[in-house]
């Protein structure tokens, strides 16, 4: 076997700078790891639509309230939801219009 490659040199160094690795990669990986999961999948939809309480999210998606918390806490941790208050009740929604932009492409892609 060769240590020849076929790319050329500049194509290389791309390569070499632009795939990443170390704390980038693991970075990506969690955030990937978000759109992992069917209930946070159904949580971050319903959420691109309206800001919701654990309640609200619960009731509307038929998902029980320890989970709706539980996944809530993970995707708040991962910085993909934020939350308000007001008064008594914290709202949930998404951090950005990023991880709505990529669950529409993901459904662009997947051709639905």
């Amino acid at each position: 076997m060769t240590d020849t490659l076929l790319l050329d040199r500049r194509t290389c160094i791309v390569m070499h700078t632009c795939v990443p690795e170390g704390e980038t990669l693991s970075s990506l990986v969690r955030f990937f790891s978000v759109f992992a999961d069917a209930t946070r999948l159904r949580i971050l939809s319903a959420l691109a639509i309206s800001e919701m309480c654990v309640t609200d999210i619960s009731r509307v998606l038929g998902i029980n309230q320890t989970t709706v918390s539980h996944q809530l806490r993970f995707l708040k941790d991962a910085g993909i939801v934020r939350c308000e208050r007001h008064g008594k009740i914290i709202f949930y929604m998404p951090s950005g219009e990023t991880v709505n932009e990529i669950l529409l492409k993901g459904v662009e892609f997947l051709g639905y």
